[in-house]
């Protein structure tokens, strides 16, 4: 990926193993807003996974040098076409900074991203209740039909 950089100083880049130390509060905050809570080799499997050890890619959003936000995200195969389509699975900015373009910006990253693997479309989900999140998901997507079911395989 080339860096994006935006007139107002953010700089979207590809996450690089260097960069645990300015990922790891923004993921415990992404983390506590969904009330998730991960043993410490969950998250150690997960960073290696995103700077280069699996099929997962991350971004980090930078202002002023400083680590305000992060996406993660997977392309893959699908049944209904022969291009691929890319998930954008996690997305988190700083919340002192919501509202400012930050995740904005991260998904038009993860676009363009996926526009160069060729996809034909990005999706996500979110909590029905994550207001401001959807407030911009609004503006730039569609918002699917689609419901979500789980199947937990980790209980009888």
């Amino acid at each position: 990926m080339t860096e994006f950089a935006s007139p107002s100083g953010l700089v979207v880049r590809p996450l690089g193993p260097a960069d645990r130390a300015a990922w790891d509060p923004l993921w415990q905050g992404y983390l506590t807003f969904y009330r998730q809570a991960l043993a410490p080799a969950v998250t150690d499997a997960v960073f290696a996974r995103l700077t280069g050890h699996g099929a997962h890619l991350g971004l980090l959003a930078e202002r002023d040098g400083v680590a305000v936000g992060l996406v993660h995200y997977l392309v893959h195969e699908t049944t209904w076409a022969i291009a691929p389509t890319c998930y954008l699975e996690d997305l988190f900015v700083d919340e002192t900074l919501r509202g400012g373009g930050v995740g904005r910006a991260l998904i038009d990253a993860v676009a363009e991203e996926a526009r160069k693997a060729g996809c034909r479309a990005v999706y996500w989900q979110t909590n029905q209740d994550n207001a401001r999140a959807r407030a911009l998901y609004d503006q730039v997507a569609t918002l699917s039909p689609f419901v979500r079911y789980d199947l937990d395989l980790t209980t009888d």
